[in-house]
């Protein structure tokens, strides 16, 4: 019994890292990535400290379930309809270490699911990112409508949600390369536990 419900190709648009602190990370061609993340990049270890909202005493370091982010060119189009940007919100502004093409409803891929690079590097999906406000606030001062309008401060908060992408963990490590072909395997928890109940 395999635990993935489907199976099918995506590719690789592109690839960014960032070491500032600011949100932006910058394209690169190749990354290489290690079991504790993406070389060069600032979200790169097996620890992190705790995250605004999350049910943990302050100070509290927990295991990294964020080593890596994903979004689509799918779901950007969509968020930048929504917001009617003048120009399409891309993975660089938005400090994605991924940006895929042919997975529509990335942020849907559930805990679980597989992403294989021809390089053997492999990810796995930890969970949604939600959009946070700071930010909106910065696309609210960087970004302009299709009349010459800054957006709102909360509009790219309501527009993003359930759209924002993805982050995860390293599974194997490898190269991963603009334009490689991806395999993407949905996990199935319900197969999963029916299998395991059985």
């Amino acid at each position: 019994m395999s635990e993935y419900s489907k199976t099918f190709n995506a590719t690789l648009v592109s690839v960014h890292v960032g070491k500032t602190i600011e949100f932006i990370k910058d394209s690169i061609g190749t990354a290489q990535v290690e079991l504790d993340g993406f070389v060069g990049d600032k979200h790169r270890s097996y620890m992190r400290g705790i995250y605004e909202g999350e049910a943990y005493p302050p100070g509290t370091i927990r295991r990294n379930n964020r080593q890596w982010s994903a979004v689509s060119l799918e779901e950007l189009e969509m968020i930048s309809e929504s917001m009617d940007l003048a120009q399409n919100l891309t993975p660089r502004v938005l400090g994605a270490n991924l940006c895929f093409k042919g997975i529509p409803d990335l942020s849907q891929l559930p805990k679980g699911s597989k992403l294989s690079f021809p390089s053997g590097a492999t990810l796995i999906v930890e969970e949604y990112n939600p959009p946070c406000h700071d930010m909106s606030e910065e696309i609210s001062k960087t970004q302009k409508t299709k009349s010459g309008d800054y957006p709102g401060k909360l509009d790219f908060l309501k527009a993003a949600k359930k759209l924002r992408g993805l982050v995860g963990i390293v599974d194997v490590a490898g190269k991963i390369n603009e334009g490689d072909d991806v395999k993407v395997q949905v996990f199935d928890s319900d197969r999963m536990f029916k299998f395991l109940s059985s």
